[in-house]
């Protein structure tokens, strides 16, 4: 399968998804790795083949759309962005939530992937926010369609390449050492739980004050999907409460109700 042959099928194929054929430029390698593993089990031979397997087994296509979903993630990904969360949006919001007699924060990872991310929001927190909002809580609610890496989130471990974002001071506290890989110590685990949920339907009941969807919506899906996903995350948040997306991602034209706040970092109008 070359290279070209599969992004003219996958530029064909994409908008049946509602996905964004360009926003898999950098990680479209393991969508077309885990095709040539299909082809070779379905005993196809090109991909001109597939397509017509398509056609007439209308089933397959909601394996194609499993294939192209990117799972990969880190803990602390893109430091400076969780150093604002950290130092800035996460207190304003602990503040707020405080002010309004609130007993937790509350936040949800869309596209949680293993955890790394809802983790992540779990170590801000208990290392430098709680000693300063000690009567505050954490929810963190970690949503994935894959049942795979949400069985990994649940298990908590991780080999050393998921952690090198993270701070050496936060990797010690939160972690401890098992062979090759590393655990999550169990106060981090707390508050923190995960669930099957595509990002596209409806978003978890109750505002909350802060959602990462990063790396995923607005890469990967086309521009109505995105717009779509944009309302219902908008809903979502508690007036001030903010959204986090990924590096290099930003809303589509027209998005009412949500004001950038720095880099990859917006804040819910009331």
């Amino acid at each position: 399968m070359r290279d070209a042959e599969f992004s003219a099928f996958f530029a064909a194929v994409s908008p049946r998804l509602g996905l964004r054929a360009a926003g898999y430029h950098r990680v479209g390698g393991s969508v077309r790795k885990r095709l040539k593993r299909r082809l070779r089990a379905l005993g196809m031979d090109s991909l001109e083949t597939y397509r017509r397997h398509l056609e007439a087994q209308p089933e397959e296509w909601a394996w194609l759309e499993g294939c192209s979903r990117i799972t990969i993630s880190r803990f602390a990904r893109d430091g400076d962005v969780f150093s604002a969360l950290a130092n800035t949006h996460l207190p304003q919001r602990a503040a707020a939530a405080q002010a309004q007699g609130r007993s937790e924060l509350r936040c949800w990872s869309a596209g949680a992937a293993s955890g790394e991310e809802a983790y992540s929001l779990a170590i801000l927190f208990r290392l430098l926010l709680q000693p300063r909002f000690p009567a505050l809580e954490l929810n963190v609610l970690g949503t994935d369609l894959d049942e795979a890496v949400l069985a990994r989130a649940a298990r908590a471990t991780y080999p050393g390449g998921s952690l090198r974002e993270l701070p050496e001071p936060l990797r010690t506290a939160a972690f401890e050492r098992r062979g090759a890989h590393w655990s999550l110590r169990e106060r981090f685990r707390v508050g923190v739980r995960f669930e099957c949920r595509d990002v596209r339907q409806a978003a978890p009941a109750g505002q909350l004050d802060l959602i990462a969807c990063r790396n995923l919506a607005f890469s990967y899906f086309d521009e109505a999907t995105q717009r779509r996903v944009a309302r219902v995350l908008t809903g979502a948040l508690d007036p001030g409460g903010f959204l986090v997306v990924g590096r290099g991602e930003g809303l589509p034209d027209g998005v009412a109700g949500l004001v950038p706040r720095g880099p990859c970092i917006y804040e819910r109008q009331g």
